[in-house]
């Protein structure tokens, strides 16, 4: 009888739960719940948003292989989430949003339409199957755009890259984009005509952004603005009037999209005026000064974390501390401009903050390690010899910020008067986009990219991501507030702090240990030509007994140093593997044996509780 009962009792459950699901997808199958950390299920506001604005409506074409991706567990989630995503924006579009979920079987025609439309066919399996993971999208004017493969390391920028695809379609036409600067980044004609040569070309950044966007290239000596660019791009301006700040002022108070690129020493300027040395500075101080942006010309950042290896004038190589290679540790990892960038290399940044009470939206982007000091702008351009900024250096413990997005509410630095007589001046804006950069050397073709000839053609090989700084720069404060809104979700990078802390403190004690080495050298040295003079023989090679003495003594001396500075070394590795070990017992071991013990502690008393 007990059997039967429970026979009915099981049925009766599996009948109230296949009722419920049905109700549920006929009757709730709009209604959503997103109970993840980061709300990666759903779409932001600023997507939402941009779907409203839609004038007409769009195809989403969402090619996935299934039987092709059998095994490979982590694509397959990652295409559960983005077909999920998918699905959220044609129900929030109310049908302006048509999504076609494809499955590009081999062989078949949606294959081949897949492989029309430039999607990425990925190699998988030991046979080398096509697997397709990618998005196409068009509006009803047959414009085509497409993501040819969801990047599994973009994840955090899964929303944002959708949301881009359907406001460029909802927008087609290309970003207006103008550049005004001191720097020869559109190319020169040869400067001495007393002395052939080629004229310098274009900077790489410069050729991309043309391929990309409609830019303009603006001389300094212009008064006014074109009244129909989308953002304005500076590049360490020196030489700008009045009107022409008062112009940029103005341009800024509209709401429209501002990167400048202001520099406190431009190496890349002072190379080109042959060798001169001594401050050169971008001179925008004011207009900074005047919208609450706190920036001082005349200081720049050194940084012993992440000092970049060149080769000194003086010969040699080594770490100049004022030149910059900013890994993923130095950026913000939600905003999307730099978070997906692995290395940015500049010189002599200066540093942003903002003023006491702005009432702005400060985000730092690019920003020092804790191991960094500011030193005088004037000092650093008559500094020769770049290791003299390695003796004697001592961290603040500081951390500057080296570029800032700031947007919401502005005042006008000219809202006590315009320079130009009879003229209106707005005065505040509620919808400010700036994007200050305070290094201009990072747009040079020698910090990020190198050429090379290939049977005529010249062949790019990016060795930092400058570049795509610049690009995602423009795309992002060019696009719409609602898209700028958009932020990485879904991911978080946890930078290995300890280690890096200790490899800095590794390198400060190897670095002093080098500088006593080279001082006992050169006092030895000293006393060996003080014996020599003393017996009137400065040039013999013969040593007497006194100089073979310190000679030996010094030779002992420098032995042991370099051990010790061998054991400094160890030392480091030692301690960064002991750390390694520590972490690898902490995950792999401790945890899952303390919630082993929890449960069997739990078990023990569930079933004390039955035997009582």
């Amino acid at each position: 009888m007990k059997k039967i009962q429970s026979t009915i009792g099981l049925s009766a459950l599996a009948i109230l739960f296949f009722g419920l699901v049905i109700i549920n997808n006929t009757l709730f199958d709009k209604a959503r719940l997103d109970l993840t950390e980061n709300q990666i299920y759903s779409i932001s506001p600023g997507s939402k948003a941009i779907i409203e604005k839609l004038d007409e409506p769009l195809n989403l074409y969402f090619f996935f292989s299934q039987e092709n991706s059998e095994g490979l567990a982590h694509i397959r989630n990652y295409a559960d989430r983005v077909q999920s995503l998918l699905e959220e924006y044609a129900l929030y579009s109310a049908g302006k949003i048509k999504l076609h979920v494809i499955d590009p079987e081999p062989f078949s025609e949606a294959e081949d339409r897949a492989a029309a439309l430039n999607l990425t066919a990925a190699q998988v399996g030991a046979s080398g199957q096509t697997l397709y993971f990618g998005l196409s999208a068009s509006n009803s004017l047959d414009d085509e755009l497409t993501i040819p493969f969801f990047d599994l390391s973009k994840e955090e920028f899964l929303e944002y890259d959708i949301s881009q695809l359907i406001y460029k379609l909802n927008a087609p036409a290309k970003l207006k984009v103008a550049l005004l600067g001191d720097l020869p980044y559109a190319g020169a004609p040869n400067p001495n005509p007393m002395m052939p040569g080629p004229a310098s070309q274009p900077w790489v950044f410069y050729e991309q952004l043309q391929e990309m966007y409609d830019v303009t290239s603006l001389s300094t000596t212009v008064t006014e603005l074109p009244t129909d660019i989308d953002v304005l791009m500076l590049v360490h301006p020196k030489t700008l009037s009045d009107e022409l700040k008062f112009a940029i002022d103005q341009y800024v108070m509209q709401g429209k999209a501002l990167v400048a690129f202001v520099d406190p020493h431009a190496e890349v300027s002072s190379q080109s005026a042959m060798g001169m040395m001594g401050a050169n500075a971008s001179d925008i101080d004011h207009l900074l000064q005047g919208w609450g942006i706190d920036y001082s010309s005349d200081k720049i950042v050194l940084d012993a974390a992440v000092a970049l290896e060149i080769r000194f004038p003086t010969g040699g190589q080594g770490k100049h501390f004022g030149y910059l290679g900013l890994g993923s540790q130095n950026v913000d990892n939600q905003d999307v401009i730099v978070s997906s960038l692995e290395l940015v290399n500049g010189a002599s940044f200066g540093t942003v903050s903002a003023k006491e009470g702005s009432e702005y939206e400060f985000t730092p982007l690019l920003y020092s390690s804790e191991h960094a000091k500011l030193i005088a702008a004037s000092s650093y351009a008559t500094t020769q010899d770049p290791q003299i900024f390695q003796r004697s250096f001592a961290a603040s413990g500081d951390v500057y910020t080296l570029a800032a997005r700031i947007a919401g509410k502005l005042t006008s630095a000219y809202a006590e008067g315009a320079p130009v007589s009879d003229t209106e001046v707005l005065k505040q804006t509620e919808q400010a986009r700036v994007l200050v950069v305070t290094d201009s050397d990072l747009l040079a073709d020698n910090f990020w990219v190198q050429k090379s000839a290939f049977f005529g053609q010249t062949i790019l090989n990016p060795f930092a991501n400058n570049g795509d700084f610049i690009a995602n720069a423009i795309e992002n404060l060019g696009g719409s507030s609602d898209l700028i809104s958009i932020r990485a979700r879904g991911k978080f990078s946890r930078p290995f702090d300890v280690v890096a802390e200790l490899k800095v403190e590794a390198e400060a004690a190897f670095r002093l240990k080098q500088e006593e080495l080279q001082k006992r050298l050169d006092e030895t040295e000293l006393q060996l030509q003080q014996l020599q003079g003393a017996t009137g023989d400065s040039e013999s090679l013969v040593l007497n007994n006194e100089q073979s003495l310190a000679l030996e003594q010094f030779l002992k001396q420098k032995v042991e140093i370099r051990k010790e500075l061998r054991d400094v070394q160890h030392q480091l590795n030692k301690d960064i593997d002991a750390l390694g070990s520590w972490l690898k017992f902490l995950n792999i071991g401790l945890i899952p044996l303390l919630l082993t013990l929890l449960l069997a502690f739990v078990s023990r008393r569930l079933l004390r509780k039955e035997i009582i």
